[in-house]
């Protein structure tokens, strides 16, 4: 801690020359000799000059002093620790890398290894609330299903249409999912982990794995030691060389050798939630080792030196009943504050964008948007609050591409696809080449086609009133139920798509995959 003091704003430092000036000017003021000497003889000056006893009080100079040094050292900064930026993601980002190799289709833990994958994704994201995660599948090549994003829902969608089918090219690739992760880490501007959900780790992936230094790599097992036969769509299961059933194993020794190779945070599945527990442990730790290597800023102390300097400027006034009484009414002020008193008196000391900023870090999504003056700012509080329409009209304020992106996001949670893809074109053409905006065009250019694709097939009956659309409900045919657009869900509207995510999915890897051939 000594080691590391310094001072934010060293050149306040020069003002601690201002405090001996003042001594030292009223050291010559105070001396009635040298105020007299040129003006009375020397010899009569002894006679008339009478010393002072004592002083009882405190000298004001030297208190002013006092105020003034305390107070440079508070403006100069003084710290010695680190701490996160405000506002920024007190929760570690997340990239999960789901192995869709047709190794696992194998049943040696039910209902399948993909299955259970799965399952365990839908435990990571209930443990890290609000936090931004990514899916990655990858088998012969590597494809992003959802950008990093703070939408459970959206992830859980997508994760649950995740099948082996999908996959444009056989194999395994494991460094091709991890150069895909890198890069969704890298245009975020951050680092994070990258869990690998995954029965097994080929040789030629551990250079890869080592040379993964900016990001750390969890790898969670999925199988059995004594493996399990691979059921196939068609409900076959895979064969080997010799025509028996293929009994794919976990193998771990391997992962044990993976982990000594690259340093890599190596875990098996279980049953409970153990594996889960460790996941998060792993990646909270992993978290804060990356903010203490790229180096937050430095926290101002100085303000604690602001008790001292409320102390000895307690000493200016003058003694008696009305400071006593004074200070008396404060502090019981402070001790039991009623809230509207309370209010009053964070008013006196913080502006409304820093009490916004208290209520946001304490996750009171409602109190610090009432207080949040910047826009983009009350928008994010209102989003997470689930105040998406107030939300909306709070991002609208701003013309930036990140305004247009939040918008776009918050157009998605409305039902409205159109506006939701102008959105995103519009902050794409503020930010050229922005993978996260992309990316989440591209879903609602589904979500609106496979909407408007449903109203081609369900033309409008006379009866009907504009701007509404009507569902056909299969457990109650006959009845005949009208929903508002605006009213729709991107779940809903993803319940009522004849094209499965799996299928969008499976198109987009393929035309990828042809891509990078090509």
């Amino acid at each position: 801690m000594i080691t590391d003091l310094h001072f934010l704003r060293p050149w306040w430092l020069l003002a601690l020359f201002v405090p001996p000036l003042i001594l030292w000017l009223a050291a010559r003021s105070d001396d009635i000799r040298d105020r007299w000497k040129s003006m009375i003889a020397p010899h009569l000056l002894d006679k008339l000059i009478v010393e002072p006893i004592g002083r009882g009080r405190i000298n004001p100079s030297w208190l002013l002093a006092g105020l003034m040094a305390l107070g440079t050292i508070a403006a100069a900064g003084p710290t010695w620790q680190r701490e996160a930026p405000p506002f920024v993601e007190d929760t570690a980002p997340l990239v999960i890398a789901v192995d869709l190799s047709p190794t696992m289709d194998a049943i040696d833990i039910s209902p399948s290894r993909i299955e259970r994958a799965k399952l365990k994704i839908h435990d990571i994201l209930a443990a890290r609330p609000g936090a931004k995660t990514a899916v990655v599948a990858y088998a012969g090549s590597a494809h992003l299903v959802v950008p990093l994003t703070e939408d459970a829902s959206l992830i859980e969608s997508y994760s649950d249409a995740l099948a082996t089918r999908i996959m444009p090219k056989p194999g395994k690739d494991t460094s091709a999912a991890l150069s895909l992760s890198n890069n969704l880490f890298k245009t975020e501007g951050t680092a994070g982990t990258i869990l690998f959900l995954t029965d097994g780790i080929e040789p030629a992936a551990l250079d890869a794995l080592k040379a993964a230094n900016a990001n750390s790599v969890v790898i969670l097992g999925i199988g059995t030691a004594e493996g399990g036969p691979v059921k196939t769509a068609d409900g076959s299961f895979l064969t080997g060389a010799g025509g028996g059933r293929l009994l794919p194993k976990l193998d771990i020794e391997a992962l044990k050798q993976v982990q000594s190779a690259t340093g890599a945070d190596v875990a098996t599945i279980t049953d409970d939630d153990t594996d889960v527990r460790w996941i998060s442990q792993r990646i909270s730790t992993n978290f804060s080792d990356a903010q203490a290597s790229e180096g937050n800023r430095w926290r101002d102390a100085g303000w604690w030196l602001v008790g001292p300097v409320a102390l000895l400027l307690a000493f200016s006034f003058r003694r008696g009943w009305v400071v006593r009484v004074g200070a008396l009414f404060l502090a019981i002020r402070l001790l039991t504050p009623s809230p509207a008193e309370a209010a009053d008196f964070m008013d006196l000391w913080l502006t409304p964008n820093q009490q916004g900023r208290l209520a946001f870090e304490q996750d009171d999504f409602e109190r610090a948007a009432g207080h949040l003056r910047d826009p983009m700012w009350k928008g994010v509080a209102l989003y997470r609050a689930g105040h998406f329409q107030d939300a909306l009209d709070a991002f609208a304020a701003i013309d930036t591409a990140e305004s247009w992106y939040n918008q776009g996001n918050t157009l998605l949670h409305l039902g409205k696809f159109e506006e939701a893809v102008a959105a995103y074109q519009k902050a794409i053409e503020k930010q050229k080449d922005w993978p996260d905006a992309e990316a989440d065009l591209v879903i609602a250019e589904r979500l609106l086609k496979a909407q408007q694709e449903k109203e081609e097939e369900q033309p409008q009956e006379p009866n009907e009133k504009p701007d509404s659309v009507q569902f056909d409900d299969k457990g109650k045919k006959g009845k005949e139920g009208q929903i508002s657009i605006a009213e729709q869900t991107s779940e809903m509207w993803m319940k009522n798509i004849q094209t499965s995510p799996a299928d969008l999915m499976a198109r987009k890897f393929a035309m990828e995959a042809q891509e990078q051939k090509q």
